[in-house]
């Protein structure tokens, strides 16, 4: 009598339509299955796309202050628990998420501050700004520069003119004075006073006797100049340095929320915007924003 053979029961018609379900809320993961058909130029462009889908609870943890239910990390991800939960088992396993025991709730693990470190040890912001700045340069056709902070005062480090170089006369290392330009005005609204105080007690002492027009010349002056300039978030002058000259100075801050150096934009009266959200003012913004978050800055604590 020949042996039995074990038959396998027949998979519920509920358990069928759930692996079909799962199968398909994975298929957008899984495009590595479809790479036998792609040139080698194609994969290049196409990437893995499971990487992309995860990186999306990644970036939800990186903007949330706080670790995050399962549920919530999720829906804020725009995929189910279930899913989620996968991606989160090999990030957990890789050192990038890491789970409170007691409360369950994810958190970026210590890999991920490791990754945070090295970028920031290797990240050079008046590099990133200068190839910035030629984008901007070059799509607005307007003079731009960097300034930081030296030993003399906002110092200027990188200069380039637009096809119509504004007769500004500044050269690189030009030291700007605190309360007649918008650099200057800049780095007074968001540096600690035990920096700028020498400097703009000097220039105030003389602004009493020679300044005229909108330069501060007294201590009230300046702090109404310099509340402006933060409720702005970014500093700018009409002819007050220089006659018909005009000039933006906006922020770009580093991981520590200081001031790392200021963008600057001027050009000649009638040919430059100067209006705030003009199209200089807008676009240096979106520059410094970018800028801001490559040097590991966040406006929303963490």
């Amino acid at each position: 009598m020949p042996p039995s053979r074990s038959v396998r029961p027949a998979t519920p018609p509920a358990t069928l339509s759930t692996a079909a379900a799962r199968d398909t809320e994975d298929a957008a993961d899984l495009d590595d299955v479809h790479e036998s058909g792609e040139s080698g130029e194609e994969k290049l462009r196409s990437g893995i796309q499971s990487i992309e889908v995860g990186f999306r609870l990644l970036e939800v943890l990186t903007n949330e202050p706080r670790a995050m239910m399962l549920r919530d990390l999720a829906q804020r991800a725009g995929m189910s628990p279930a899913k989620a939960h996968r991606y989160l088992v090999s990030f957990m396993r890789l050192g990038m998420v890491a789970q409170d025991p007691l409360s369950g709730r994810y958190e970026l693990g210590g890999f991920a501050l490791q990754l945070g470190l090295a970028r920031l040890a290797r990240v050079d912001g008046v590099k990133l700004a200068r190839i910035a700045l030629a984008e901007l340069r070059d799509a607005l056709d307007i003079t731009v520069g960097i300034a930081v902070w030296g030993n003399q005062g906002p110092t200027v480090v990188h200069w380039m003119e637009s096809s119509h170089p504004a007769k500004a006369s500044l050269k690189l290392g030009d030291v700007m004075p605190m309360l007649s330009s918008a650099t200057g005005l800049l780095f007074a609204a968001y540096l600690p006073r035990s920096k700028t105080g020498p400097m703009i007690e000097r220039e105030l002492g003389s602004a009493q006797l020679y300044s005229s027009g909108s330069t501060p010349r007294s201590a009230e002056e300046l702090e109404r100049a310099l509340a402006e300039v933060r409720e702005h978030g970014a500093a700018r002058v009409e002819g007050m340095l220089l006659p018909t000259i005009h000039a933006f100075c906006t922020p770009v801050f580093d991981a520590t929320g200081d001031l790392a150096l200021g963008l600057i934009a001027l050009g000649h009266e009638g040919a430059f915007d100067i209006a705030w959200n003009g199209a200089v003012d807008c676009a240096l913004r979106a520059c410094a924003q970018r800028l801001s978050y490559e040097l590991g800055y966040s406006p929303v604590e963490r």
